[in-house]
């Protein structure tokens, strides 16, 4: 089964006097990108929850956000009082300032103080925080398995999707296969005419020599590799597909593959209709290239 590098999941919870809510949300990246934002002082939380994380994806660019607060029936309140000095000089010299400069000042009260950031604090304290971490950690893997089974939620859709766009590319390889098939005896008899041309019109021309250029002209316009190539590549991302994640950067290696034998079934197409079948082929494996971006 494929797994999407889009994810997201969130959960609530509360131990050892705490409630907390985080949220884990991934996007894709070529490699495992992990961004937590957690609190410090809960020491040793982060090394934890990477080693986890590590365990259950192998890519995405990952940010993990974890508010924590006290619970409201243990809720306690602090002074800061650095802070608090701090403000209270502050708001002294500009009293004193305004009063040198003829002007005067509705006096602050304890609660404009307060409400200055940083006066006053949650008063969460160290020695709770390896009750808090041990919690957290327990309870971290529920959230990434609902993580986990979302993306693979997306991976289902995903895969559908590359699917029938690689059913697509093997239904214009076809398209191709038969164009390329119809116009081989119109090719020949359009070297012989070419050949007897030159021949007739050409003193002492090496008939030997010349049927050898048509022939290299023959062979640059010929098509059957790379569509051989391309009916290769189908079945090689059918098989890769069947695997189930991890297969991103194969298949994104895979998609190089088919996009350089589109390119060159157009360069040597010399024919409108398998030029308009080869940039069909371009267009839809542009489309799945930006789809196998987000596959795991």
């Amino acid at each position: 089964m494929l797994q999407s590098m889009t994810g997201f999941a969130g959960g609530k919870g509360d131990a050892a006097g705490y409630s907390w809510a985080w949220e884990l949300r991934s996007v894709n990246s070529k490699g495992l990108d992990l961004r937590f934002r957690v609190p410090d002082w809960i020491e040793g939380l982060e090394p934890q929850l990477r080693a986890l994380t590590t365990k259950a994806v192998s890519r995405g660019a990952m940010t993990l956000s974890l508010r924590v607060s006290r619970a409201e029936e243990t809720a306690s309140l602090a002074l800061n009082h650095g802070t608090l000095d701090a403000v209270l000089a502050a708001l002294a010299e500009v009293e004193q300032k305004a009063l040198d400069q003829g002007h005067t000042l509705s006096p602050s009260n304890a609660t404009d103080v307060l409400a200055v950031r940083g006066v006053l604090e949650s008063a969460t304290g160290d020695g709770d925080s390896a009750a808090l971490a041990k919690a957290l950690i327990a309870a971290y893997p529920e959230l990434l398995k609902s993580f986990v089974e979302m993306r693979k939620t997306e991976g289902v859709a995903l895969e559908k999707v590359l699917l029938e766009q690689i059913s697509e590319i093997e239904t214009l390889t076809g398209t191709a296969a038969g164009i390329a098939e119809a116009r081989k005896a119109e090719t020949a008899e359009t070297l012989r005419s070419n050949l007897q041309r030159v021949l007739d019109n050409t003193d002492g021309a090496d008939e030997d020599r010349v049927a050898q250029e048509l022939a290299m002209l023959a062979v640059k316009s010929d098509v059957t590799e790379e569509i051989d190539r391309l009916k290769a590549h189908v079945d090689a991302a059918r098989g890769l597909i069947s695997q189930g994640s991890p297969i991103g950067r194969k298949l994104d290696f895979l998609m190089q593959e088919f996009n350089r034998e589109a390119n060159t079934l157009c360069s040597k197409a010399q024919n409108v209709e398998l030029t308009r079948v080869g940039l069909d082929l371009k267009a839809v494996i542009d489309q799945m290239r930006e789809q196998v971006q987000n596959v795991e």
